[in-house]
């Protein structure tokens, strides 16, 4: 049997990928800080249930045993879960500063290592963080959880480079980095002007991001940006940053616009 483990699956993305997965012939954990949630997405596709904090990175590792004694073995982990809050810096506090990190950064950290731990040397694996293109440049609005996605590429590729440099070939890390996604955490900002530039493209649906992930598993590739047109975006302007940041009003403004037909 294949085994995979996937956090945040309650819902939205996270519950389309571990249905995915469930599809494809693994032996899926379903984790989850709602314990509710998991234990009913489990129960509907057809996969085992935890609670899980991944900030917890002993409750990490105890997800990773739990499915490698269900499965024989771990051959997926998605670290999907994710907390997006708005707003400048200046304005959030400690807690809440500390909470995107800890849950953005040092989730996809635990995760990522307590794969790796159970994937090499025991037939490899794949690691698929999701993350955004707000890990790939500026997003006014929303600058501590862009921080913790700059953290999160950085350290996926940086892990990356320390597995081939230590001649481990058989294990993956991908990174999808997704435009806005019409799920109840981006449905919840509607009114949120600080929000807007993750409404200022074409919303995507979990399923497009189910989908990416599947493609990666295929064929890996260490960062994926969907659509891929606005990673091109993202891209040139984090290579022309002054470019960038002149451009970010008008794309406010037009995230505006869509976040106002939305509301509709």
């Amino acid at each position: 049997m294949r085994g995979a483990v996937v956090t945040g699956a309650g819902r939205g993305v996270g519950k389309l990928v571990a249905k995915m997965l469930v599809q494809r012939g693994y032996t899926v954990l379903v984790t989850d800080v709602d314990e509710a949630t998991a234990t009913a997405t489990a129960a509907e596709i057809g996969a085992a249930a935890r609670v899980l904090d991944v900030r917890d990175h002993e409750a990490v590792e105890a997800a990773r045993d739990d499915i490698v004694a269900r499965a024989g073995r771990l051959d997926v982990w998605v670290n999907n879960a994710g907390v997006l809050v708005t707003g400048p810096a200046w304005e959030q506090d400690a807690a809440t500063r500390r909470l995107m990190i800890e849950v953005n950064t040092l989730g996809t950290i635990n995760g990522t290592v307590a794969a790796i731990e159970a994937m090499r040397g025991h037939g490899g694996g794949h690691v698929v963080n999701i993350v955004s293109l707000a890990g790939i440049t500026a997003v006014a609005g929303e600058a501590v959880y862009a921080a913790s996605k700059h953290a999160a590429i950085g350290f996926s590729l940086s892990t990356l480079a320390d597995l081939r440099m230590a001649g481990v070939r058989d294990v993956d890390i991908s990174c999808i980095c997704p435009d806005g996604i019409w799920t109840p955490m981006l449905y919840d900002k509607l009114d949120d002007p600080s929000a807007a530039l993750s409404f200022s493209g074409t919303l995507l649906q979990p399923a497009d991001i189910a989908a990416a992930v599947a493609r990666v598993l295929d064929r890996p590739r260490p960062v994926v940006t969907v659509p891929k047109w606005r990673g091109a975006l993202a891209r040139f302007g984090d290579v022309f940053p002054r470019f960038g940041l002149r451009a970010i009003p008008l794309m406010v403004a037009q995230g505006r616009r869509n976040q106002r037909r939305s509301a509709r």
